[in-house]
């Protein structure tokens, strides 16, 4: 018995790719909308420039025999920094990732006691809770992007 590859439903002429999917590219074109708002350019900028400032802070701030603390700071705020460069070149794939800013804000805020042992050096408690808390204010802020347009239809 002979079958008719051209009503297969595997067949190349009925098969459509899932990056076609009404869907699929409603959720890109609602991104894309949103990423060219003035507002997520100022979210992802501040969010880089927080990344950038808590990779630089151990040595703008001083943290003196702190090699943990400064190591901790550099790594952690150059991976917000990639993080918030993700945001703005790709904001419908990382929009979700807000959560990882978070977690990186929360870490800061308590790395000097983690990580230093000793956290008794007042201007690394303030600088670290500042910007963990300038990271996670902005890994919210993220995350409501992707909410944005939905709000201002409704």
């Amino acid at each position: 018995m002979a079958t008719d590859s051209s009503h297969s439903p595997t067949s190349p002429s009925t098969r459509s790719t899932i990056d076609e999917h009404p869907d699929i590219m409603s959720l890109r074109d609602r991104y894309a909308e949103v990423s060219n708002k003035p507002m997520a350019g100022l979210i992802e900028g501040l969010c880089l420039l927080t990344g950038l400032y808590l990779a630089i802070s151990p040595w703008v701030v001083g943290f003196d025999n702190i090699t943990s603390l400064r190591v901790t700071n550099l790594v952690v705020g150059l991976a917000l920094a990639v993080l918030a460069m993700g945001y703005g070149s790709v904001l419908e794939r990382t929009h979700g990732l807000g959560w990882v800013a978070i977690a990186i804000g929360v870490w800061t805020i308590i790395a000097p006691w983690v990580v230093a042992g000793d956290a008794s050096i007042n201007k690394t408690i303030w600088n670290n809770a500042f910007v963990g808390g300038a990271a996670c204010l902005l890994g919210l802020a993220t995350m409501g992007l992707g909410l944005m347009r939905r709000k201002a239809r409704t």
